[in-house]
């Protein structure tokens, strides 16, 4: 028996991890896809990042959403140092990104967006990552044979670099994969 409100689901992304994570989750759903820029101003920290880029997702759906239809948006940043990654450009940048996040622990942070016909509401997940010390020659294979470049950080947990690299993580695991599947379940319900 599925808990959740009885709503017209739309994903508003072309990630294949969120889609299946949502599908996992017994929502039955659509997915709906209106192109945005993802630029944000400079001056937002953190958290705000991928939740502005969330509700950037919700704009172009705004005034075009039914009485029971409930629009899902979400982004995913990897956060180090003071630093933003998102998902990298080439091979070299990609490269460039995991060999700052070797060795390290970083933040994944999630930005979901719930929007209805009168009413939005979003949230944020973080997840504490660690990686171990990487070689060259692991993060080039990972590269060449997982082409990481719709990742935000360049990485998928649940891909062989999370296997052999990842030495803890502190937080949903489902968050570091690009959704955090709990607590959306818990704002649906609230919503």
């Amino acid at each position: 028996m599925n808990w959740l409100p009885k709503y017209n689901y739309i994903l508003a992304s072309k990630s294949p991890r969120r889609q299946e994570l949502i599908h996992d989750l017994g929502i039955d759903f659509r997915v709906e896809i209106r192109e945005v820029e993802e630029n944000f101003p400079a001056e937002l920290y953190r958290e705000e990042i991928p939740v502005f880029l969330a509700e950037l997702k919700a704009k172009p759906f705004l005034g075009t959403l039914y009485e029971n239809d409930l629009l899902i948006t979400a982004d995913t940043i990897v956060w180090l140092d003071g630093e933003v990654f998102g998902k990298p450009s080439d091979r070299e940048d990609a490269f460039r990104i995991l060999k700052k996040l070797s060795g390290k622990e970083h933040q994944v942070i999630s930005g979901v967006c719930l929007t209805g016909m009168e009413k939005q509401k979003s949230f944020w997940s973080v997840s504490n990552v660690s990686f171990r010390e990487l070689s060259d020659k692991e993060i080039y294979f990972y590269i060449d044979e997982f082409k990481p470049y719709d990742k935000a950080g360049a990485y998928g947990i649940q891909e062989w670099i999370g296997y052999i690299g990842i030495t803890h993580i502190e937080g949903s695991f489902y968050n570091v994969m690009g959704l955090p599947v709990q607590q959306l379940y818990s704002e649906i319900i609230r919503f």
